[in-house]
């Protein structure tokens, strides 16, 4: 028999179903035990009679989030929260839960336990119709920003995560054995994206795992983490990249909200705004300026802090009404040797940060495609050439013009459903003491 879902119950009126899901609820009352379904589009409720002695006896026995198959047939009840019931002719346990339960599921007291604790029962916690959302979310995410990517001419690639070479520099990556040698988990795919550009692709993006080893222990870092990146050729600009990002977000935005908005309103009390283009920019001189201006202490030079970032958004949303905000012109003490220079001012690179509400999501830049420049800048930031040398033949035989991007996934979820911390928006968190589930 076909499976009937909860969504398309009062197609059925009348008619004998299949039904199954989890057991959310058992509750007896007079000479009634009602079960209340959960499958993976809502609730349904369904009837037993004690009329069917051995049927009652058996829905009786049932532990909450039991899973089970039930036939039976469909009739109008106005109590019911959905209109419709099924009135049960055939209960089959698949499978029996444990009586108790490490963490609760649906009871106040659910709001309660300790973060921790909830993932490390993860599994358990995925139950809940809010934390589903949060994937539906992403999938929707992810799929509207290859569809915008594809029908602008970019192809997708999946660079490898296991490299020779630290991918960003510095201390941040971990190490692995790799048979004889020693390998080296990407900390981004930012030089094979390179690659594809001297390669003529001219256009690509990737979906894919970033490892940091950040002993970091705020709400938004996390040491595995997935990855939104692009990267185009022919570029006049680092305005270019900034312009075909800000699209992709209004784009992807404008999807969630006609297709998830009013589930995401229910659930999360979040009104998606799809942003106005294009998107606010400062530099980073004009927004030390604002900051200041409004008393905020510098504390990174150069650089902004998580509080400086959450200020400056204040300010951006008040005068601009914009929860978006680039940040350009970044010192090249804080960028990375393959950013490019300013022409008018070498100290300051053609990069930027993109700020949404409060925490930044995407860094980018134009890179620096001359290979003796690069050489330079690389020995700049005490980088020895043989270890990136590699890299810097791909730009020995012709390159274009290029730049690009990279953003966080999870904290791009993070603000689309006002999250207060990374682990909820992602579907099994790895951070400094977490490696289970």
């Amino acid at each position: 028999m076909i499976i009937t879902q909860a969504e398309t119950l009062s197609d059925q009126d009348g008619q004998q179903v299949c039904i199954q899901g989890f057991v959310q609820t058992i509750r007896k009352q007079s000479k009634t035990c009602f079960i209340i379904l959960r499958d993976r589009t809502g609730l349904i409720q369904c009837v037993v009679d004690e009329s069917l002695q051995s049927l009652y006896e058996l829905s009786l026995t049932i532990t909450t989030e039991s899973t089970v198959k039930i036939t039976g047939l469909v009739h109008q009840e106005s109590r019911a929260k959905s209109g419709y019931e099924v009135v049960v002719q055939d209960i089959v346990i698949l499978s029996s839960a444990d009586a108790q339960k490490p963490i609760p599921l649906f009871s106040p007291k659910a709001e309660k336990v300790d973060p921790n604790v909830r993932m490390d029962f993860r599994w358990l916690d995925l139950r809940k119709p809010e934390k589903r959302l949060i994937f539906e979310v992403w999938t929707l995410l992810e799929q509207s920003l290859r569809t915008f990517w594809i029908k602008k001419g970019f192809l997708e690639i999946h660079s490898p995560k296991l490299m020779d070479a630290a991918s960003e520099g510095g201390a941040e990556f971990f190490k692995v054995e790799y048979f004889d040698r020693q390998a080296f988990l990407a900390q981004s795919p930012q030089f094979y994206k390179q690659m594809a550009m001297a390669a003529g692709f001219d256009r690509v993006f990737e979906v894919g795992p970033i490892f940091r080893a950040e002993p970091s222990f705020t709400p938004r870092h996390a040491t595995e983490f997935t990855g939104f990146d692009m990267e185009i050729s022919w570029i006049e600009s680092y305005e270019d990249v900034m312009k075909i990002w800000e699209e992709a977000i209004v784009f992807a935005l404008s999807e969630i909200k006609r297709k998830l908005g009013s589930r995401i309103k229910e659930l999360y009390q979040r009104e998606i705004i799809v942003p106005t283009l294009p998107f606010p920019r400062l530099s980073m001189k004009e927004t030390k300026e604002l900051l200041k201006k409004h008393e905020i202490v510098d504390r990174r030079d150069g650089d902004l802090s998580p509080e400086e970032e959450r200020e400056i958004s204040t300010i951006v949303k008040e005068t601009y009404g914009h929860e978006f905000v680039f940040v350009t012109e970044y010192p090249k003490q804080v960028r990375p040797f393959y950013h490019m220079r300013l022409e008018s001012d070498p100290t300051l690179t053609k990069s930027f940060d993109l700020l949404w509400d409060g925490i930044e999501i995407t860094t980018g830049a134009q890179r620096e495609h001359h290979y003796e420049q690069l050489k330079k800048q690389a020995l700049e930031k005490g980088i020895k050439i043989e270890s990136i040398q590699t890299y810097l033949d791909f730009f020995r035989y012709g390159c274009p013009p290029h730049g690009g991007m990279g953003a966080g996934a999870a904290r791009m979820i993070m603000k689309i459903l006002d999250l207060p911390n990374i682990r909820e928006a992602t579907y099994l968190h790895r951070s400094v003491h977490r490696l289970t589930p």
